[in-house]
């Protein structure tokens, strides 16, 4: 059964993004051009461009592509940012993040995904990723600040040197809550003061780490 997965991106793009509300170019054109299908099992690959998340193994998933576009878009890049990430996972929200920043710092704690996302970024030719596998709750300080943070696990507050990493007019985007439902936040910095701003309902798997929730 061949897929044509360049009309599934644009299907995707048409009638899953832009009717909610993405209206970022660079965050539509990344959606389009990331192939999707290789970031999941073969298996799965039918259905990579649902609107749904998808399991990728270790009980974690790969997001439905519209959270993948509202996260990105609220950390408006610009392609100039340094971008911390917390939670490789596939790999898929690295690779468009890599698109829309200068670099983009991910941090891993499951061994497994990590080589998986590491080996498949590195085929697609992206130069500008650095990996880690460590307790993203602690962030990367050897490279803050960040201009933007991206979390993509459910915490039950903000982990706080993820806060103390985030650079002066940087933004840091994070579900937080239980952990059954969590609120998508934004948090903006300005000097000593973060602003808070909800962008709505969304379910995550656990971020588990020293400021995140114990296993």
């Amino acid at each position: 059964m061949i897929h044509d997965y360049r009309l599934a991106r644009e299907k995707m793009v048409k009638n899953q993004l832009i009717p909610r509300g993405i209206s970022d170019e660079g965050v539509l054109g990344a959606m389009g051009k990331i192939h999707r299908h290789l970031f999941v099992e073969e298996a799965l690959r039918g259905e990579a461009y649902n609107d749904h998340p998808l399991p990728i193994g270790h009980k974690q998933t790969i997001s439905q592509p519209y959270i993948v576009a509202l996260m990105t878009e609220a950390l408006e890049l610009k392609a100039e940012e340094k971008t911390l990430e917390i939670g490789t996972g596939s790999g898929y929200q690295t690779a468009i993040l890599a698109e829309l920043s200068r670099t983009v710092y991910t941090v891993e704690r499951i061994g497994p995904l990590l080589e998986k996302a590491m080996t498949l970024l590195g085929q697609l030719g992206y130069t500008n990723i650095y990996f880690k596998a460590f307790d993203g709750t602690l962030g990367w300080q050897e490279h803050a600040p960040f201009d933007a943070i991206i979390v993509t696990a459910g915490a039950p507050k903000t982990p706080e040197p993820l806060l103390e990493q985030l650079a002066e007019g940087g933004r840091l985007v994070i579900p937080i809550g239980n952990r059954y439902s969590q609120d998508l936040i934004r948090v903006t910095r300005t000097k000593n003061t973060f602003k808070e701003k909800n962008l709505g309902g969304c379910r995550f798997v656990d971020l588990i780490g020293e400021h995140g929730w114990k296993e």
